[in-house]
């Protein structure tokens, strides 16, 4: 029984990950995005946040691209009401995170009120792409732990070095969130459709930007994957329907 269990755990693209390789890899994600807390507290600081607003954000918020959103609306003119719908609208996405991390990772109902903090894009890239539930939950807890203490001291470092600083943007901090999480997106785009469903969801992410509030082209975008399925399987029935049908109607 122990031994089905074991076997039940595994996923079928492959067996047991050692566990020196899980913490490997998930403090390369936490420290690699975590030293981009840097830039969003040097922008946050630009944006006319104070240092005490800007740690809480990283602290209670915890989602680095909703936090761009908020000081970049900021900083830009925006109403503080329609900068923080941005924000909501653009971390979203984390609550179906949440809904599949649950199952992959099974924690005990006292625990996931704290380990729904740390349900993000990087933690959530990583859990889905280990092959054991040990293996998800070590990768979790890693990724999560180190990511979130690094992003607070470094939003911390940055929003008091901000006049030393300048210009984010001449430095490019704020692209190396993005730049790991699509770095560990690749791998897992195995099929054509999972190709299809990125590549529109891209267009319309990018498309919309220009046109549509900070925060919804993301949620457009989702719509990339059921109108990606729904396309393949329209045409699987018709082949399916062709295979099927007589040789004379042929």
């Amino acid at each position: 029984m122990a031994q089905q269990t074991a076997l039940a755990d595994i996923h079928d693209e492959g067996g047991p990950k050692p566990d020196s390789a899980v913490v490997r890899d998930a403090l390369g994600v936490g420290v690699a995005v975590g030293l981009s807390g840097f830039a969003f507290g040097v922008t946050s600081a630009g944006s006319g946040l104070g240092l005490l607003q800007t740690c809480a954000l990283s602290l209670l918020v915890f989602t680095g691209a909703s936090q761009f959103a908020l000081v970049g609306a900021l900083a830009a003119g925006g109403n503080p009401l329609t900068a923080a719908a941005g924000a909501f609208f653009l971390g979203v996405r984390n609550a179906f995170y949440g809904l599949r991390l649950s199952q992959v990772l099974a924690l005990p109902r006292a625990v996931r009120p704290f380990a729904a903090q740390w349900v993000i894009d990087e933690t959530t890239a990583v859990t889905l792409a280990q092959p054991t539930r040990r293996a998800a939950r070590i990768g979790f807890t890693v990724t999560g732990l180190s990511l979130y203490v690094l992003w607070n001291l470094t939003t911390l470092l940055g929003a008091l070095g901000a006049k030393a600083v300048g210009n984010t943007d001449a430095w490019g901090l704020d692209a190396a969130g993005p730049a790991v999480f699509l770095a560990l997106l690749a791998p897992m785009l195995k099929t054509t459709t999972d190709r299809a469903v990125a590549a529109l969801a891209v267009l319309l992410g990018l498309g919309l930007l220009p046109v549509l509030p900070a925060g919804v082209p993301v949620l457009v975008a989702a719509l990339a994957a059921p109108a990606a399925l729904f396309v393949s399987g329209s045409r699987s029935g018709r082949d399916r329907t062709r295979d099927e049908a007589p040789e004379e109607t042929r």
